[in-house]
């Protein structure tokens, strides 16, 4: 959509809203409302979005046909005539601006009319966000994680050939359990090695005693004895290191050995058949302990100061909607991420009976340490932009401003903010699209667009 078109549909009156006089105060969605629309805003009777819908606002017609952009059969705009084009689904192409890194308008990104006049033929309504009732419990995004500390992944300690597979993925295992044998010519001439090794110290060791009976008959010389001593205290250490090279690869014999599950869980991984070769340090196995898991909770920036460690928690994940899981949080990360505006908080999960499994969602309620101030606005004030979520907030007659804003709850016709809009201030309800539409253009630059 070019910045012609979105000029003339602000100029000529957005949808069949009327004009509101000077200085009113206009609340609702006024005619917008009576349009049944689908979940991305489109008028159920045409499948064109309603915001720019000239079956559903007359008055557009008369916009598109004077710059050009009219399929006279289907009395749709040609740009995105659902007939003509049913690929674009009913909506105008927007381009959208570089800036920032989720490529949603940045929070404070204004749009300004050039005159008053042109901001009172937009048709724009808007509403007064409330305060609301303070609320105890911060609603937040939960996903379900393995504990780090009940993961374990199994690795090849010797180069070798698998010969035999002990467990498959799915297989419950405990501690000390064999998942493969591997044969090793490495293990084989260790072990070769070790018997040598064993072999002399016992000599050493005899040959020891020998002198310490030559010397007690004067025969041989302190020297003699000492030397017989170093010579075992060098096989015990020969024969240590040999054993503990072997100890790596558990027991087994001659040039087998076996690999062992180091924990109590169930396989998850498995990534050898019988004939392949591994290298030492492969990982071959993963084995997790699934009983306690860890929940990862996505809490936005400005809840952060009402969040804390030790803060009990109740978690309810999709798969299992009547159940409720309870934990505190044990951990806050202290970096923020930079798409999602959301810092993670840990909680652990007794998941006994494997009920959860890694990666499942759900929702997890916090009891904050102080009670959060939250607003309320219609739902039509809100607008979503590449995932982000935008409230349009009058700052004078001709100049509104995109605020970023965060969702705690929503209800009917109604929603809660976290955080982005005050009590008081005005929000635009209808006309909040096209002022999202001009926000996305690579008109905006700097952080603000001017509408003719």
């Amino acid at each position: 959509m070019n910045r012609f078109f979105l000029t003339s549909v602000l100029l000529v009156g957005w949808g069949c809203a009327r004009t509101p006089a000077e200085g009113e105060e206009v609340r609702g969605r006024g005619a917008q409302a009576a349009v049944a629309t689908d979940a991305e805003g489109r008028c159920v009777e045409h499948s064109v979005l309603a915001a720019v819908c000239p079956k559903c606002n007359p008055a557009l017609e008369a916009v598109f046909k004077a710059k050009g952009d009219w399929c006279g059969e289907h009395g749709f705009p040609e740009s995105f005539c659902p007939i003509c084009s049913p690929a674009l689904g009913g909506q105008p192409a927007v381009e959208v601006a570089a800036a920032p890194a989720d490529g949603a308008p940045a929070d404070g990104t204004k749009v300004r009319f050039k005159t008053r006049e042109a901001a009172k033929l937009a048709g724009i309504e808007t509403a007064i966000a409330v305060e609301a009732e303070r609320e105890e419990t911060v609603s937040v995004v939960a996903r379900v994680v393995y504990d780090a500390s009940k993961v374990a992944l199994i690795s090849a300690p010797a180069s070798g050939i698998v010969s035999e597979i002990r467990a498959d993925v799915g297989s419950r295992v405990v501690r000390g359990q064999a998942l493969a044998h591997i044969q090793s010519a490495t293990v084989g001439a260790g072990r070769s090695y070790e018997e040598a090794a064993r072999a002399r110290l016992g000599a050493a060791q005899v040959a020891l005693a020998r002198q310490h009976t030559l010397l007690e008959v004067g025969v041989n010389s302190p020297r003699e004895v000492l030397a017989a001593e170093q010579a075992v205290v060098d096989a015990k250490a020969e024969l240590a290191s040999l054993q503990s090279e072997l100890a790596l690869v558990g027991e087994g014999r001659g040039g087998t050995y076996t690999l062992e599950s180091p924990i109590a869980g169930e396989v998850t991984r498995r990534e050898v058949t019988i004939g392949t070769g591994v290298e030492g340090g492969a990982p071959l196995f993963e084995v997790v302990d699934a009983t306690a898991l860890w929940a990862e909770l996505d809490v936005p920036e400005a809840d952060l100061a009402h969040v804390a460690v030790g803060n009990a928690v109740v978690m309810v994940f999709d798969p299992l909607p009547e159940r409720t899981f309870a934990g505190t949080i044990l951990y806050i990360a202290p970096t923020i991420t930079l798409d999602t505006r959301t810092a993670m908080a840990r909680v652990a999960v007794d998941n006994t009976d494997r009920a959860l499994r890694g990666n499942t969602f759900g929702t997890a309620r916090i009891a904050v340490t102080g009670a959060l101030p939250t607003v309320v606005v219609p739902a039509s004030a809100l607008q979503t932009a590449k995932g982000a979520t935008l409230v349009f907030v009058r700052l004078a007659e001709d100049e509104y401003e995109a605020r970023r804003v965060t969702v705690r709850a929503r209800s009917g016709e109604e929603v809660r903010l976290g955080g982005g809009v005050k009590s008081g201030e005005v929000v635009v309800t209808v006309g909040s699209f096209l002022l999202k539409t001009e926000t996305l253009k690579d008109s905006i630059g700097a952080g603000c667009c001017d509408v003719e």
